[in-house]
């Protein structure tokens, strides 16, 4: 069969050139603690786009100072955070890649000065500090953040929002009953753990007409935790207050054995996009070309998201379309190399 990871993909008015797209990964980089863009970052991202990956997600970026997950995250909760971003994806558009930024908030999981927050007071584990109990006080403004970073992120220009509900980070934490032992309006049943993400999913909305995604942990591998079958009712919700596709992950959410192998989270991927009925997008030791075709092949996934194989190997579309027979235009300066 003829491939598909080459095949143009439309979410609403935004058409990516194919399925291959770069998973956001913390790199830790902005060296002045205070979340701008640094020359690393403009290398990294823009190096991707040159080589062929139809969308770049640019990592998580903290909504709020104490929500980084370092002190050398990205930021985007403040309106000077704004120019550098909107040079990054200057770069990147200039070699025909859509571009897109994950807004994330660590809760538990953050590893900043000062109190960090979360939805219940229950630390990660003995090396992590205790969070605050957040109030509705603090929901309310940490969604307003989440609101903010989205008119910062039209600003900068970007062509798609990815909201981080996985890994255990804040959303994740609401959604997850491992972490929430709340007992009011945001605890408890399913569609009370699901509040918190509603309300944010509302109010970005309210601000962003673009494609809109979130990052999901589709399994917890804890006894009481979730799965994929139980999220499937979440990103049902999810669909309805208008996501457009699902990045399905898995983990994190509290410490667990987890048995990691190549495409070991697809049939989650598979899971939800049928039993949800939503696009999605399949990440997880995605190795090969010929591996992230049959994925889109068979219909387990829509978009293929791509980690550690595009850290070592940037040009990965390029080798991707070689080994599958596949011919794609080279950047007219490097013409001459093909």
């Amino acid at each position: 069969m003829a491939t598909k990871l080459f095949t143009s993909y439309t979410l609403k008015d935004v058409t990516l050139k194919n399925r291959i797209v770069m998973s956001p990964m913390c790199m830790y980089s902005s060296h002045e603690k205070d979340g701008k863009v640094q020359n690393f970052h403009k290398t990294h991202y823009t190096s991707r786009a040159i080589g062929g990956a139809g969308l770049l997600i640019v990592e998580a970026t903290a909504v709020t100072p104490q929500g980084r997950i370092s002190d050398r995250d990205l930021g985007i909760w403040d309106d000077e955070h704004i120019a550098g971003l909107r040079e990054l994806v200057s770069l990147m558009k200039e070699e025909d890649t859509k571009t897109g930024i994950q807004l994330a908030h660590a809760g538990r999981k953050a590893v900043v000065d000062g109190d960090i927050l979360a939805p219940s007071p229950i630390a990660f584990d003995e090396t992590y500090k205790q969070p605050k109990e957040m109030s509705v006080e603090d929901i309310k403004e940490t969604v307003e953040a989440f609101r903010q970073g989205a008119i910062r992120a039209k600003q900068a220009g970007f062509d798609i929002i990815e909201l981080h509900g996985a890994h255990g980070y804040l959303l994740n934490e609401f959604l997850s009953p491992i972490t929430n032992k709340r007992t009011d309006e945001y605890g408890g049943s399913a569609e009370n753990r699901y509040r918190f993400l509603k309300e944010t999913i509302t109010a970005v909305k309210e601000v962003w007409e673009g494609p809109l995604f979130v990052r999901i942990s589709a399994n917890d591998y804890l006894e009481g935790g979730m799965d994929p079958e139980q999220y499937i009712e979440m990103t049902r919700w999810m669909k309805q207050d208008g996501v457009d596709l699902i990045d399905v992950s898995s983990g994190a959410v509290a410490p667990a054995r987890i048995k990691a192998f190549p495409g070991y989270q697809v049939p989650f991927s598979d899971t939800i996009k049928h039993g949800a009925d939503i696009p999605t997008g399949a990440v997880g030791l995605i190795l090969s070309p010929a591996q992230a075709d049959e994925i889109i092949q068979n219909d387990r996934a829509d978009l293929i998201l791509l980690g550690r194989e595009l850290l070592r190997d940037p040009y990965w579309p390029r080798t991707a379309a070689k080994e599958l027979n596949y011919e794609i235009t080279a950047p007219k300066q490097y013409e001459r190399g093909w």
